[in-house]
């Protein structure tokens, strides 16, 4: 069971680095609206405190690498709204 939980939590935690890629390269995070970016970026906050008491390894990784990928999502998502 805890490979599952492990694998699991791995393959959801990439799940944002496709995305993040995308806007490393275009230098843009176009078609991704403030709607959708900021109930995820509320939602991996929400959970990431929720969790970090319990110190979960397989959902601090989830959690802590989604936030980055979606920093670099926002970032260029604000990068190229300045433009």
């Amino acid at each position: 069971m805890e490979s599952i939980g492990w694998l699991g939590s791995i393959l959801l935690a990439f799940c944002g680095l496709p995305q993040a890629i995308e806007s490393i390269k275009t230098k843009s995070s176009e078609g991704l609206t403030w709607g959708f970016i900021g109930m995820w970026f509320i939602g991996e906050i929400c959970t990431f405190v929720y969790i970090l008491p319990k110190m979960d390894l397989p959902l601090l990784l989830n959690y802590t690498a989604n936030i980055i990928f979606l920093a670099i999502i926002i970032f260029f998502k604000l990068y190229r709204d300045w433009e």
